[in-house]
């Protein structure tokens, strides 16, 4: 065999597994009419495309490309499954609200390993609904306004006493927002437990982000070891609880309404539901909220007439206040330009950028077919940042959100296309909590200090929205305050 002959041998034996893998994917695009779009390479498909585009300050040519090629719902290949991508909002709303008849939710096993088997994120069915109504009953406006209200209040200012020259602010909002979350998950106030807690906590959520293989990552296995520091900790407090119970004291938390429920078996929830499902709730309370917090000073820093106005706005709340007097609900729902503020940032933040989804069976969208075990991506960002539906979608416009301001389209108003929480069953059910914590806390942001940034920052999107530098400013403390 000379060298010609090895060449052709060599291009036959790697083309023709390409071949065949081409030929299966049109067979099955014209048997089933998928949505257009590229599967891209074999295995890897396009999540290399998308992950390069979401480590640079503009992801958007990702879906923008692909829309004005196949349209607002199309097919892609990304991290290792064949996916329908979605950018429409119509299409986006049937799949969240056909949550369990014709879509499930969808998390890899390393997230499993990290949040816990019980986890809400993770529930399916009527234990799911059960107690994703149970976790909106403890984050309700009456249960905020009547209990919750004065301790968001009380914990901003603690942190912010400490608050000197240069400030790291995405950091100082985790230890908000986690205090926050422990405080109504547990009735604890901050104290060397809840910080000897957050330190191992963070490791976890650290665990998210990484290869999840112990063997070959350090971050992962250490993640895996502080998940079990956690739960054992935890585990401690339920045991306690339990016992306090038993002698007729109770507290109003989180914990007390899980050791009240009925478990499946009608004995009530064993520790390890009850741990999974406080941990899951700790993550949800804690990364989120505290990413828009920052994102949204960095917006009104960057955005002056609109930190003026929102200045404007408090000083009158807090002018009707002594100094030492709590904010009450009055107040928040006063906050009529710190409203606009919050949906806008957490418009163009995107810090949920969508929702993974899998089909339970064939379903029929859009006149296209989408496979039962195909992994679907109702993309709550494409939306949102789409110039169809939100003029100028790409900037920072707060007065967008004012009666007849005339920044946004007719159709920004549809309850389809402005989703931040997500929607249908497994819509976010802390959504008006971390409403009310994120007014609050730009309450005192723009009452107690004027900041700077300390030098410059960006925003990065993978694998979450996050500032690069964790947003250092260096702030100073008004004199009125």
């Amino acid at each position: 065999m000379d060298s010609t002959d090895i060449f052709l041998y060599m291009l036959l034996s790697f083309s023709f597994p390409l071949l065949i893998f081409h030929l299966l994917r049109t067979t099955t695009r014209r048997k089933l009419h998928l949505p257009p779009g590229n599967l891209g390479l074999p295995f890897l498909g396009e999540t290399l495309q998308l992950i390069s585009a979401y480590k640079t300050e503009n992801p958007e040519p990702f879906i923008d490309d692909r829309v004005s090629k196949y349209g607002t719902v199309f097919t892609t290949h990304v991290f290792g499954e064949p996916t329908v991508f979605s950018a429409d909002p119509d299409t986006n709303r049937f799949i969240l609200q056909n949550e369990g008849r014709l879509f499930e939710s969808s998390y890899p096993g390393s997230i499993s390993n990290l949040l816990g088997r019980h986890s809400l994120l993770l529930m399916r069915g009527s234990l799911h609904k059960r107690m994703h109504s149970l976790t909106m009953s403890f984050a309700n406006s009456c249960i905020i306004r009547d209990h919750l209200l004065v301790d968001i209040d009380r914990l901003v200012r603690l942190n912010m006493e400490a608050w000197t020259g240069r400030v790291l602010l995405m950091e100082e909002a985790k230890k908000i927002t986690f205090q926050l979350t422990v405080k109504q998950l547990m009735s604890f106030d901050p104290c060397e437990w809840t910080e000897n807690l957050m330190k191992e906590y963070m490791l976890v959520i650290e665990g998210f982000f990484t290869i999840p293989l112990p063997i070959f990552s350090t971050t992962y296995r250490r993640a895996i070891q502080a998940r079990g520091k956690v739960a054992e900790a935890l585990g401690l407090v339920v045991r306690e609880r339990r016992r306090e119970t038993e002698k007729g004291e109770r507290k109003n938390d989180m914990l007390a309404a899980l050791l009240d429920e009925e478990g499946d078996g009608g004995g009530g929830f064993s520790d390890e539901e009850i741990v999974d499902f406080m941990v899951a709730l700790l993550v949800a309370g804690y990364e989120t909220t505290s990413t828009i917090m920052t994102l949204a000073v960095k917006f009104l820093t960057e955005n002056p007439r609109a930190l003026a106005q929102l200045k404007e706005e408090h000083a009158v709340i807090r002018a009707r206040k002594g100094e030492a007097e709590t904010l009450q609900w009055d107040d928040y729902k006063s906050m009529s330009f710190t409203e606009c503020v919050v949906n806008e940032t957490l418009r163009v933040a995107n810090i949920i950028s969508g929702v993974f989804r899998r089909a339970m069976r064939d379903v029929s969208i859009k006149g296209y077919t989408i496979p039962k075990g195909w992994q679907v991506f109702a993309s709550l960002r494409a939306v949102h940042m789409d110039h169809d539906h939100f003029k100028d979608a790409r900037t920072f416009n707060p007065w967008r959100w004012q009666a007849n301001s005339g920044s946004s389209s007719s159709s920004s108003s549809s309850v389809n296309v402005f989703t931040p929480f997500g929607g249908g069953p497994r819509r976010c059910p802390g959504a008006e909590l971390a409403r009310v914590e994120l007014s609050v806390f730009l309450h005192h942001m723009v009452t107690r200090f004027s900041w700077v940034p300390a030098e410059q920052d960006k925003l990065v999107f993978f694998p979450t929205t996050r500032t690069q530098k964790r947003y250092p400013i260096i702030v100073e403390r008004r004199n009125d305050s």
